[in-house]
């Protein structure tokens, strides 16, 4: 699949007559609509299921992410934009598209993604599965017995929990869950020949949407839910004829509206907006093409949607629920190999771990290094009788998290616990106050962070009393304290007893849970307080040195570039004569390549079997680089919305792992990166013939299983039996 604008000469020919010094500071078209930008990477996405490199059923896999990516930019980004243009607010952007036009465009390029996706799955996916012995079946293309083990099924694991609706003037519109699976039934009344009915029936998420066969033979055959359902109507409307029957799903709006400086409790307000997120304003309609025309304009009159709201299905309805056949299947051979994180240490006792905390610092490269590490430092500092305190900060965790198990024996073990939780995460809220409910009632002491801001550092710290007094040690990262997605995301974390560095972050949990106005830090650099002030900063020195003729680069990886001030920056640097080299996983605002403005930026992005999560950010600072990771993006909302902990590397040792290995082999990419346009289009690197090509996260594999020290990780299932022993 080609991105949409591969035309180099066309796009420098329409930039041209924008470049000049008032440009700069005026013009608009300076920036990539940040909506139009996002769509582009969930086009890279796509373009991995399209791949027939990849094994079949990881083509499955990014097949679901590219459509669960799309129902989130509906819920949260889509919807968005419609509130402002109902509401006649200006845009919240600087590329200079009304909120109508950006409507506009952005229906335009999802109407176009979502054939695209749908065409994958049809054209590319379901064949590729089919050579592999995996079979999507219509009902009508199995055997007797087939059906009469669906019929079975049916009746006794499917029918028990549907629960038919009427719509008629009895009968109101149902209120529908966001994004559960319905079926439209238009219904033949034998007694009233000339009425027709119309029903709805609601799938339980509950079941699954794929069902597989019993199969004695080598294939593999499931049918789809909702054809199984379709299928045995009859059951559920007896007496009627059914006509026409149409799966659909209606997206809603997913942004909670709370007023944090009005709220008394927050945690109670949260969960009153989440009651009322299943229910928001409706912002897409999912519906098969051949729904009947009369049906689908009752439904827009239902939801108060426009024609350019639906979104018409060739095949299922939610692909993201393809994500269980990759799941499920136990089949090696069509997925990715099997990779198992290795442990860089493997401290046996907690005065074992502390005292090489105390010698060195340890840089963990997730998913390549295993997340064991980090939970094995809350779990010592948990049972340490010489720990005081733990604090900490959770953004995201899992529903089985050893980590926050840990705080909490922590805290029945009488130490002073702390935890700063964002219950504001988006889709993780729930989970976040579960476990903050849970953490309350053992003593720990939660906190929900600042009002106004969400609480996005990556940071633990454990104090312990030593021979010498207290003394502080930490984690710092790039991602979140979950074991689940730590195997999934690259992410980056420090460990280390550095005493400035522990105090910063010492400074930083008083700041988050006291009332402290972002003081000074030694080494941490903290957003909302100081990461814009300081980036732009090193960006502009940076210009200065290179216009003095002086050695000057930027290279950088995050997941977001889209705050106009450090673009602007960027541009004036790069037309200083700086080198900056970008890899941005997803929304790019920043064209790069573009004559006289930004001809020494190059940005790629990179999608592949792992999630790019990592934020690295190197300086040349006249040849003493600078070098930092942390957890917040180059945009608006990291930069003034959110508390963000950026962390210098000190260490030598390390600063070149992170540098030589790890930031330029992800920009060295030629196999799985995306060179990313002026128009904010993409191509595919073009490979040198004379190379061996660079797959980073191959090299990455390969190195974790080169390392001397590296042994296999020993299984969760049995560290958390050990952790269950010790507690007893």
């Amino acid at each position: 699949m080609e991105s949409r604008a591969d035309n180099d000469s066309e796009i420098d020919t329409k930039l041209e007559p924008t470049l000049s010094s008032r440009a700069m500071t005026d013009d608009k078209s300076l920036f990539i609509n940040r909506e139009l930008s996002w769509l582009n990477f969930n086009r890279r996405v796509l373009e991995e299921a399209m791949d027939e490199t990849n094994p079949v059923l990881e083509r499955v896999k990014f097949l679901a992410i590219a459509s669960t990516n799309l129902d989130e930019f509906f819920e949260v980004r889509v919807a968005g934009t419609m509130e402002r243009v109902h509401a006649g607010l200006p845009s919240d952007f600087i590329d200079g598209l009304s909120p109508r036009e950006e409507l506009e465009a952005v229906r335009r390029e999802a109407h176009a993604f979502h054939a695209d996706l749908h065409r994958c799955w049809l054209d590319h996916v379901l064949p590729a599965l089919a050579k592999a012995g995996i079979l999507v079946q219509p009902i009508a293309a199995l055997n007797q017995d087939q059906r009469a083990w669906l019929r079975g099924f049916f009746h006794r694991e499917v029918y028990p929990v549907l629960t038919p609706l009427a719509v008629d003037p009895a009968h109101p519109f149902p209120s529908l869950l966001n994004k559960s699976l319905n079926l439209a039934v238009v219904l033949h009344d034998a007694h009233r020949p000339n009425q027709r009915r119309v029903a709805v029936v609601q799938v339980p998420r509950v079941l699954s949407r794929l069902v597989r066969l019993p199969d004695p033979g080598s294939a593999v055959v499931f049918v789809l839910m909702a054809d199984l359902v379709k299928e045995h109507l009859d059951a559920l409307f007896p007496g009627y004829q059914v006509l026409q029957v149409s799966a659909f799903r209606v997206t809603r709006d997913a942004n909670l509206e709370v007023d944090e400086a009005e709220s008394e409790d927050l945690l109670v307000a949260i969960e009153r907006e989440l009651r009322k997120r299943r229910r928001g304003e409706p912002v897409r309609l999912e519906i098969s093409r051949d729904a009947p025309l009369d049906v689908l304009e009752r439904f827009l009159d239902a939801f108060q949607l426009e024609p350019d709201d639906v979104y018409a299905c060739d095949g299922p309805v939610n692909l993201g629920r393809m994500m269980e056949m990759f799941r499920t299947l136990d089949a090696p051979a069509l997925k990715e190999p099997i990779f198992v994180p290795r442990k860089p240490v493997h401290w046996q006792t907690p005065d074992e771990m502390f005292a090489a905390l105390r010698e060195k610092d340890f840089l963990l490269h997730h998913p390549y290094e295993s997340f064991a590490t980090v939970e094995d430092f809350i779990h010592f500092s948990a049972i340490d009788p010489r720990v005081l305190a733990i604090k900490m900060t959770i953004y995201r965790t899992g529903e089985d998290s050893t980590i926050l198990a840990d705080l909490i024996r922590a805290a029945e073990n009488r130490k002073q616990v702390t935890v700063v939780v964002e219950i504001k995460a988006r889709f993780d809220e729930e989970a976040n106050i579960r476990w903050a409910k849970r953490m309350e009632l053992a003593g720990v002491h939660v906190v929900y962070g600042i009002v106004g801001l969400k609480t996005h550092a990556k940071a633990a710290m454990a104090i312990r009393r030593e021979e010498e007094g207290l003394r502080r040690y930490c984690h710092l990262g790039t991602g979140n304290y979950n074991s689940i997605t730590s195997r999934v995301y690259t992410d980056l974390g420090l460990l280390t007893a550095r005493d400035a560095l522990c105090q910063d972050v010492a400074d930083l949990f008083n700041m988050i849970t006291g009332y402290a106005q972002g003081q000074q830090m030694r080494h941490l650099v903290v957003a909302p307080f100081a990461f814009r002030t300081k980036l732009l900063g090193w960006i502009d020195r940076e210009a200065k040195n290179a216009a003095a003729g002086k050695k000057a680069r930027i290279l950088a990886k995050m997941n977001g570039l889209a705050d106009p001030a450090v673009i602007r920056a960027l541009y004036k640097a790069s037309q200083a004569g700086v080198q900056i080299r970008l890899c941005v996983r997803g929304t790019c605002c920043l064209r790069p390549g573009v004559p006289g403005l930004s001809d020494n930026i190059r940005v790629i992005s990179i999608v592949d079997r792992f999630l790019e999560h990592s934020r690295i950010y190197y300086f040349e600072n006249e040849n003493t680089p600078e070098v930092y990771i942390g957890s917040g993006d180059w945009m608006m909302r990291n930069l003034d919305f959110r508390v963000e902990a950026i962390c210098p590397i000190e260490d030598p040792q390390i600063k070149r792992r992170v540098v030589d290995e790890i930031l330029m082999t992800s920009l060295e990419d030629d196999v799985k990166a995306r060179e990313i346009l002026p128009d904010g289009g993409f191509r595919r690197v073009v490979r040198d013939p004379a190379r061996k090509p660079v797959r980073s996260q191959a090299v990455f594999l390969e190195l974790a299983m080169q390392r001397k020290e590296a042994t296999p990780e020993k299984g969760g299932r049995r560290r958390k039996k050990k952790r269950a022993a010790e507690s007893n």
